[in-house]
């Protein structure tokens, strides 16, 4: 009678705990310590079914402490006792002796050898489908009756419930956490002006949906948008499709494998960033464009102007000499778009815009003269950075046409302020031929765009031209 009361209550217990919570792993760890306790057995041990792996792993104990163990013991249906119960569908008991038993599988780090006696059974749903499998063991010898084998399956059928109802809340949890971080990558998406804000989201979001210690964007040119964190031992690829044409990757790396929902969410933020990166770049296109349009339109205009000043100077100026500075002018804004292209930059390296523009006047009017240049790293934006090419090309054509045989350039900073200096060795003023077109232009660059000064000076020793701007 005492017998029945306690397994009643084993069972009634194991039934309120199933219903009392949904975190499974709280069930097992009451399931196992419980029944042990109502059997009166040495250990229990419960396994759960990896289908995916095909393996019985083991989740909870009473007698050992799965915490203290260096690697979680698996086995497959059909490995062991306990596996060869979730194979058969059945009951497998033993009296005495198991660790002898054929189908014993020994655990390094699991003492199942010291144990006698064992009845293991499978863990099922109600249409057979197997959820795992638990087994109780003794120290001692002993035949488990039909009543406790019995009793036993009724617990597992029970366990069976409570992995049921996990699952489905797991899953329920899932969908939910991947609605939250779409709807997440959505709102960036559609509030973000700017692609990198909106790929950084992207990338963002990705790491925490999968609990991944590191995710990137892969761009169809090959280049890597907003890394983030690290690579570790499990890494997955999506592709970023628009209109059947890949355009990039998405990549997430984290040190678990990552299952099949990982992926299906991986594919669904995939197609968000898909379309954010399109979008992102249809308007990039559509803004470059506008810029584009925008420069030529203002270059343009700085052409005509220039050729107008020429234009008023035609009868003093010898039409060759005119149309061979109007060259060097377009030039000179050519050789900042240039630079502008090749960098994908809105800044301009002066250093080398001025290199550019050096070997291109020496090579034209140089005349066999020697040029030296001491050139320090500066960068200007694209219309400031044409007008100091305007500035710089009139400057040393003048040096090179009216100079002497020896010129030097030099590009420093003074403080907050840029100095371009052209010093040449010739013993002619400033008057000989430099005060015309060419020096009205450099003085209405250097006052309206640059913001700056203009300094021209000449001695016995040679002239100095000076422009000093602020940076």
């Amino acid at each position: 009678m005492e017998t029945r009361d306690r397994h009643l209550k084993l069972l009634t217990g194991t039934i309120e705990a199933v219903n009392s919570t949904l975190d499974l792993q709280e069930v097992l760890s009451q399931v196992a310590t419980n029944v042990a306790a109502a059997l009166e057995a040495d250990a229990c041990f419960v396994y759960l079914y990896d289908e995916h792996a095909d393996e019985l792993v083991l989740r909870a104990t009473h007698g050992s402490l799965i915490d203290e163990l260096t690697r979680r013991p698996r086995m497959r249906p059909g490995e062991g006792i306990t596996g060869s119960a979730a194979a058969a569908r059945a009951p497998v008991m033993i009296e005495s002796q198991a660790h002898l038993d054929p189908r014993f599988k020994h655990f390094p780090n699991l003492a199942e050898d010291e144990y006698e006696s064992i009845l293991a059974v499978p863990i099922l749903t109600r249409d057979g489908t197997l959820e795992g499998a638990l087994n109780v063991r003794t120290r001692e010898t002993r035949a488990f009756v039909d009543d406790e084998v019995e009793l036993l399956l009724a617990i597992a059928a029970q366990v069976a419930q409570s992995i049921e109802h996990a699952k489905l809340y797991a899953e329920a949890q899932r969908r939910v956490h991947e609605l939250e971080a779409l709807a997440r990558i959505s709102e960036a998406v559609s509030n973000s002006l700017y692609l990198e804000e909106s790929l950084e989201a992207i990338v963002k979001t990705t790491m925490d949906a999968l609990h991944a210690t590191g995710a990137a964007l892969v761009l169809d040119d090959g280049r890597i948008a907003w890394p983030e964190g690290v690579a570790s031992t499990h890494a997955i690829r999506q592709p970023l499709r628009w209109r059947s044409r890949q355009i990039g990757e998405l990549v997430a790396d984290r040190e678990t494998p990552f299952s099949a929902a990982d992926r299906e969410l991986l594919a669904s933020i995939a197609t968000h960033a898909a379309v954010a990166l399109e979008h992102g770049r249809a308007v990039l296109r559509g803004v470059l464009a506008q810029e584009i349009h925008h420069r030529v339109k203002n270059n343009l205009q700085t052409v005509a102007s220039l050729l107008r000043l020429q234009a008023r100077a035609a009868e003093t100026t010898d039409p060759r000499e005119a149309l061979e500075h109007s060259v060097n002018r377009i030039l000179a804004i050519a050789a900042v778009h240039e630079l502008l292209t090749e960098r994908r930059d809105e800044e301009v390296d002066l250093a080398d815009l001025i290199g550019r523009l050096r070997a291109m006047l020496v090579q034209g009017v140089g005349g066999g003269k020697e040029v030296t240049a001491e050139l320090e790293p500066v960068e200007l934006p694209g219309a400031r950075a044409t007008a100091l090419a305007l500035v710089f090309a009139e400057l040393l054509q003048n040096a090179l046409e009216h100079g002497g045989s020896r010129i030097r350039v030099e590009l420093h900073r003074r403080g907050r302020d840029v100095e371009l200096a052209i010093d040449d060795d010739g013993t002619g003023g400033v008057e000989d031929g430099r005060a015309g077109t060419g020096l009205s232009i450099v003085s209405a660059l250097v006052r309206d765009e640059l913001r700056g000064t203009l300094d021209l000076r000449s001695n016995g020793d040679g002239t100095r031209a000076a422009v000093v701007f602020p940076e």
